[in-house]
């Protein structure tokens, strides 16, 4: 019990928490309009459509320690490709301190995890809007309904447990997320990208305050195991 109370009054604990927050939120919002987009797409048949799909699951296949050493080194400020590029277009004047900068440290991280996870977004949405019947739009093409009714009025109805379970999972599997943050930032620049999975670790590993550690490791699972308990309940209620 000394042990929580001493996380709880941990200004770490909390910061962790918002930047876990602010992380998931932006991450899924991120990933999910950019793969719901990126599923209607591809969900109609053109040339190379197949392979397109195949590419860009290439991004979720890579272990995640490899892609966040890859995104550590386009945001790198001196020989980055991000900032060469935005140098070189007259974007910016000179290179953006990305990995040091508490702001924008935490877009880097956002952005390499989007790049993780929009193919999971995009292939599970594509495999819900397979299961809706092309006759639906077919007849509402015929009723004269536009693509913005026919979505709102066919697809997005269709396509709510889909998205229920896909969001759930997204938070769970973002709000998780440790290998590409510390691989990238290892948490820093002064914690501005400690999440409650870093925090923990170096509570764990770096302070060696095994104790306290394991309180915070404790106290981080209780978002997940609530969401949990919301996902199995809905998952009964779909085989209903």
């Amino acid at each position: 019990m000394t042990n929580y109370e001493a996380v709880l009054a941990s200004p770490g604990f909390w910061n962790g928490l918002k930047l876990s927050a602010i992380f998931t939120f932006a991450s899924l919002a991120l990933q999910f309009i950019i793969g719901y987009a990126m599923a209607l797409f591809f969900r109609k048949p053109f040339p190379g459509n197949g392979i397109i799909r195949a590419l860009l699951l290439v991004a979720w296949i890579l272990p995640t320690v490899v892609t966040g050493t890859i995104f550590r080194w386009m945001f790198d400020s001196d020989f980055g490709v991000i900032n060469y590029f935005l140098t070189s277009l007259h974007l910016v004047d000179k290179p953006v301190m990305w990995l040091t900068g508490p702001t924008t440290a935490m877009v880097a991280v956002v952005v390499a995890n989007l790049w993780v996870g929009m193919p999971f977004n995009m292939l599970l949405i594509l495999s819900g809007l397979h299961t809706i019947d092309d006759g639906l739009y077919e007849a509402a093409e015929v009723d004269g309904a536009g693509p913005i009714r026919t979505f709102f009025s066919i697809t997005e109805p269709l396509m709510r447990p889909v998205v229920f379970s896909l969001l759930l999972l997204g938070v769970i599997n973002t709000y998780k997320v440790f290998d590409l943050i510390y691989t990238m930032t290892k948490g820093g620049p002064v914690e501005a990208t400690t999440t409650l999975p870093i925090f923990t670790y170096l509570q764990t590993f770096k302070v060696f305050d095994f104790g306290n550690g394991a309180a915070a490791s404790m106290l981080t699972m209780v978002l997940p195991l609530a969401l949990s308990w919301f996902y199995v309940p809905s998952l009964d209620k779909e085989d209903a």
